[in-house]
This record gives C-alpha cells, sequence and structure tokens, in this order.
C-alpha cells in the first residue's frame, strides 16, 4: 500500500485530471528518494478543482492558508496569490501531527495541459497512476535550480538512459 493510495483511488474513480510531478514522481520514473509529501499538477477547470478540494477534505485534509480552498478555482485569485504572494503550491495537510501534505502547484515552468500530453501512466498494484514524463519532469527541475533538483536531473537521466 502507497502512502497516498487512498487520494489517488478516489482521483482514479472520480476521473480527476492531474499528474504527479515531485519526488513520488521521481521514485516512479526511476530514482530513488525519501519523499512525504505529493506533488500534483491538477487541470484548473472548476469542476476538476472541486473534484480534488472536496477528495482532500473528505480524506482529512485540510488548508494551512485561511482561505476557502475552492478558491484556488477562480483564474483571477491563482494569478493574485502567484504575484503579490509569491505562490508556487496550495498546500493541504493531514493533521498538526501528521506528515501527510498534498501540493496543488500553481506556478510551474510546466503547465497541466503541457504535462498531460506525453505523462506517462504507471501501474501501482491496481491504480493507474498519471506520472509527468522525463523530459517534463527534468524542465520542472532546471527551471527551479535548486541543487537537490540538479541531483535529480542526473539521476533521472541515468535511470531513463537520457542525455
Amino acid at each position: 500500500m502507497i502512502l497516498y493510495e487512498e487520494i489517488l483511488r478516489e482521483f482514479q474513480k472520480q476521473k480527476v485530471k492531474y499528474v504527479l510531478v515531485g519526488g513520488v514522481a521521481f521514485n516512479l520514473l526511476g530514482g530513488y528518494r525519501n519523499t512525504l509529501d505529493l506533488d500534483i499538477l491538477v487541470e484548473m477547470s472548476d469542476n476538476n478543482l472541486f473534484k480534488v478540494v472536496n477528495i482532500l477534505k473528505d480524506a482529512g485534509y485540510h488548508v494551512k492558508q485561511p482561505v476557502d480552498p475552492i478558491r484556488i478555482a477562480d483564474k483571477l485569485t491563482r494569478e493574485d496569490w502567484i504575484k503579490n504572494k509569491h505562490m508556487k503550491a496550495f498546500n493541504f495537510y493531514k493533521g498538526e501531527r501528521s506528515y501527510e501534505e498534498v501540493d496543488i502547484v500553481i506556478d510551474s515552468s510546466v503547465g497541466f495541459d503541457e504535462a498531460i500530453k506525453d505523462a506517462l501512466e504507471i501501474k501501482v498494484g491496481t491504480l493507474s497512476l498519471k506520472v509527468i514524463s522525463p523530459r517534463k519532469f527534468i524542465k520542472m527541475k532546471k527551471a527551479s535550480g535548486r541543487g537537490k533538483d540538479l541531483e535529480d536531473i542526473k539521476a533521472i537521466r541515468q535511470a531513463r538512459g537520457l542525455k
């Protein structure tokens, strides 16, 4: 059983449009890193975001920000958060004593529409997970420029036989 199986299973059941990115994607693409949070790109339509927010709320997740999480569905609000609050991701957490967190990435060098075009479908048990492609993963990591991200690029290139 994987850590976020309940959420991912519900995403599959409700046909949520998402792509896994971040540490979980890194591991599914052949890298190895301990990771505790789940980073996702999602289609930013009202209907899709409504499903995502409700799945997370039903699973016991809360937002750290003092706002109604469904406001993420409003494009102007998201743009304001990105521009004026420098927000990169909208965070949900399970509880004060839990390490379980889900980040909906809202500002990225690779958006959902670009990521979904060549996303991989990776089976984990009975789950079918949408995972960012290695090339788009590398593009995201290059844009961040952090040391750990540059190491991830090397690891993914090696694991996937990319130059």
